[in-house]
């Protein structure tokens, strides 16, 4: 009974389990029916990770600019917290489970044995650099306007090809470097005539775009490797990440010059917030679930696919990037070569 309960959520460990199965049976058509699962799982994971992204740059965003709530870090601690807690009361009630393998009953009784030690250790580097591209990427969304700010992040696909290089070996066909070499010259196109250039901006976007790579070729390397699922590793990075982050903004005094923060109990402004809280841990989950699933770089892609409606979206609700036919020019060259990719992945290539 507790194994059944514990697979309720998709968690993406089932399917490397699935295909190492048939290729011991030797089985072909199980072998075809298990990547067929392993396809629309992927296709699952890519899309509710571009949903919950878009989602989560409007909220982060309101709170940030709209509401004018100067404390980004205060932000990433309370969607920290929130999913801790979140996920501690699915497992106490054995909803989801930690472990790659369902966990016995004897071990169920005990939720409080969550993730040994050993393993925490195994999984700090992920850790760090989850903590990382949280705050740098909080800081990037507050720094420049919302359809640059898409724009700029086209760019996180050429570091994370190089990343997963130099960490993992990974290497990639002619056909996925060209639609990558697309996406960047749009960017560039996209932003060679932003009238709101801000150095700063700018220059924050980049060292989020190099905390986004390591974390996610992290996440392919040490995540399959630790034993742990989707929920397990959200777990550690929060274990870890949170009481860095708790201590930083407390030493910092950003937690205690929020008490005075003019609408910090309007209701628009906690809607926003808890809003922001829940898309922070349901884009965890599905960077989870989608990397380790599909690859880093297939990530990074579905983060580019999805920026059109968020560019669409920012300009309605923020503004912020004057009309410019080079502009467009650009966001349809990336959203080709986004295009392409996923055509040249789907077909082997």
């Amino acid at each position: 009974m507790a194994s059944e309960k514990n697979q309720k959520l998709p968690v993406f460990n089932s399917s490397f389990k699935d295909e190492e199965e048939n290729h011991k049976k030797g089985s072909t058509s199980s072998s075809s029916s298990s990547s067929a699962m392993t396809n629309k799982k992927g296709a699952y994971a890519a899309i509710s990770y571009m949903v919950s992204a878009v989602l989560l740059v409007l909220f982060n965003k309101a709170a940030l600019s709209s509401y004018q709530f100067p404390y980004a870090n205060v932000i990433t601690l309370f969607q920290m917290l929130s999913s801790l807690a979140l996920l501690y009361v699915m497992k106490f009630w054995k909803i989801i489970s930690f472990t790659v393998e369902p966990q016995s009953i004897s071990n169920n009784k005990n939720p409080a044995t969550l993730v040994p030690l050993k393993t925490l250790v195994y999984t700090l580097p992920l850790a760090i650099s989850y903590l990382l591209y949280m705050l740098v990427t909080m800081e990037s969304v507050r720094a420049i306007n919302v359809p640059m700010y898409t724009t700029l992040r086209r760019t996180t696909v050429a570091f994370t090809m190089i990343v997963e290089y130099f960490l993992s070996g990974n290497s990639h066909s002619y056909s996925v470097i060209g639609s990558v070499g697309i996406i960047l010259l749009g960017a560039f196109i996209a932003g060679a005539r932003d009238l709101s250039f801000d150095t700063y901006g700018y220059a924050v976007v980049f060292v989020a775009n190099i905390c986004t790579a390591v974390y996610l070729a992290s996440i392919a390397r040490i995540g399959k490797s630790s034993g742990l699922n989707t929920f397990g590793l959200m777990w550690s990075n929060g274990i870890i990440c949170g009481p860095i982050l708790l201590f930083w903004t407390l030493i910092s005094g950003d937690l205690r010059q929020m008490i005075s923060f003019p609408h910090l109990f309007s209701l628009g402004f906690q809607v926003v917030m808890l809003l922001s809280c829940v898309m922070a841990f349901l884009i965890n989950y599905c960077v989870f679930w989608n990397t380790t699933l599909n690859s880093a770089l297939t990530q990074t892609i579905c983060g580019n696919l999805k920026d059109l409606l968020t560019i669409g979206l920012g300009w309605l609700l923020f503004g912020g990037l004057p009309f410019d036919l080079l502009n467009v020019v650009g966001q349809s060259l990336g959203f080709l070569g986004s295009c392409l990719y996923a055509y040249c992945k789907l077909r082997g290539k």
